[in-house]
């Protein structure tokens, strides 16, 4: 078991902050730095550099930080699979999720309503980003399990398959865009448009469709860039622009006819949603979370 100061120590190099850590720890100030302290005298070395309110692990820290991590996860692995043995209603443990803001806001909320049925003991704690950041937060050791939208190369992190996606353009239904439901691709370029932030996988997935017509995203009158699907969407019914958003996240809006489908000649957009785990890194917990979310999704 990590003893108290370890954690302590965990927490106070992931939040790079003696007083955020002891926010989240729900501990005093003095309380961290006599942890930290204890620490450093037990271990005979320095495991942050202090540079005024700023503080940065030191190689020992850093050493320190690499071990503990792998030690944590461990336990949490051990005490998952040797709780839920005999009945899985009993097992514990913790669940660390990313995920990309469709995902958080129009398919997890199923499947962890499920999981939480299958498994009331288990501690989830969710991270809503965009993709780039679900994984950086994967790769920083901030959560264990991640899904998001497309797939880099990256040598360690696993990629394991979950949903496929259409993105769709559409605005307002009071827009004089609606004044005709296709246009030519080219005629995109002319319209103004309001799109996602920069790291966003829709943003992504737009761009790639784009460039298969030699359209660059540079070409597109863009007059507002918003953080968040629903922050996109919200503006888009308030408004004349155009915007593309992913099918799951309209379906009620394009019902109660808030907003009107534009399609744009030979323009298809699909992106794939996928797990990530950091390689080799695969735990039980995790497995049990796939496996759930491919069954309530048919996969």
């Amino acid at each position: 078991m990590i003893s108290t100061r370890h954690d302590v120590f965990l927490t106070v190099a992931q939040q790079k902050s003696f007083s955020k850590a002891s926010q989240v720890l729900y501990i005093s100030q003095p309380a961290i730095s006599k942890h930290i302290k204890s620490l450093e005298e037990y271990y005979k070395t320095k495991l942050f550099d202090r540079k005024g309110i700023q503080i940065e692990l030191t190689p020992a820290g850093k050493l320190l930080f690499e071990k503990l991590t792998e030690v944590k996860r461990i336990q949490e692995q051990t005490e998952f699979e040797i709780s839920s043995i005999k009945d899985v209603l009993q097992a514990k443990g913790v669940l660390k999720l990313g995920a990309s803001t469709t995902v958080a806001l129009y398919i997890l909320p199923k499947v962890l309503s499920s999981f939480n049925q299958h498994y009331p003991q288990i501690h989830i704690s969710s991270l809503n980003r965009n993709s780039e950041l679900v994984l950086e937060a994967l790769l920083n050791g901030d959560i264990n399990l991640g899904i998001i939208e497309g797939r880099l190369k990256l040598t360690n992190v696993d990629y394991q398959p979950f949903l496929t996606d259409q993105v769709v353009a559409v605005c307002s239904n009071k827009s004089p865009i609606t004044k005709r439901k296709s246009y030519t691709i080219n005629e995109i370029k002319l319209m103004s448009m309001a799109i996602r932030e920069r790291g966003s996988g829709t943003l992504a997935a737009l761009k790639f469709s784009l460039e298969k017509h030699k359209i660059k995203i540079s070409d597109l009158n863009i007059k507002v860039r918003l953080g968040g699907t629903e922050a996109l969407k919200n503006f888009l019914i308030e408004s004349d622009s155009l915007g593309f958003l992913p099918r799951r996240s309209i379906i009620k809006e394009i019902k109660h006819g808030e907003l009107t489908e534009i399609h744009f000649e030979d323009l298809h957009i699909e992106r794939n949603f996928y797990f990530i785990q950091r390689k080799g890194e695969s735990s039980e917990l995790n497995k049990s979370f796939i496996k759930l979310a491919q069954k309530l999704y048919n996969i």
